[in-house]
């Protein structure tokens, strides 16, 4: 039992990089390859990254508690502890401000379908911007995994 908090810590590193990697990488694109209505598959794209959104909150959270109680002040100077931090306000930031920005637009433009409509040029712009801030958390997540897995090598 007083491995339970590494153990844990291992788990969110895992759910959490994890389920950047499969669903940015693998999910979405496979949902809007098989999937005709494109709106449709950008709905239940949208709920699975808002879903991976609270999972990153928790996530993040617990490894940075996990740290922080493990080195104690020594803390800033861990590049780990940098990696959860960043990452986690990556999550924030996307979660509450990014990604309700798209839903709003996604509902100004109906009945339209956003991509058809007059917020087009918006939507695009906050989707590029969306997936380069992903792609940036994704790679910061597997650098984490990377010294995660170093260090338990040791």
């Amino acid at each position: 039992m007083k491995n339970l908090p590494n153990h844990l810590s291992s788990f969110a590193i895992t759910l959490w990089v994890g389920g950047l990697w499969v669903i940015g990488y693998l999910a979405v694109p496979i949902l809007f390859y098989a999937q005709p209505d494109r709106q449709l598959a950008g709905m239940l794209a949208g709920k699975m990254f808002e879903t991976l959104g609270y999972v990153g909150i928790l996530c993040g959270a617990y490894l940075f508690l996990h740290r922080w109680l493990a080195i104690g002040k020594p803390v800033s100077r861990d590049v780990s502890a940098w990696l959860i931090i960043v990452m986690l306000c990556i999550t924030l930031l996307t979660q509450f401000t990014i990604q309700p920005l798209m839903t709003g637009l996604k509902l100004q433009a109906l009945p339209l379908d956003v991509m058809q409509s007059a917020f087009a040029g918006q939507f695009k712009m906050w989707h590029g911007i969306s997936s380069i801030i992903y792609l940036i958390q994704s790679l910061l997540g597997a650098w984490l995994v990377m010294r995660s897995f170093s260090a338990t090598s040791k």
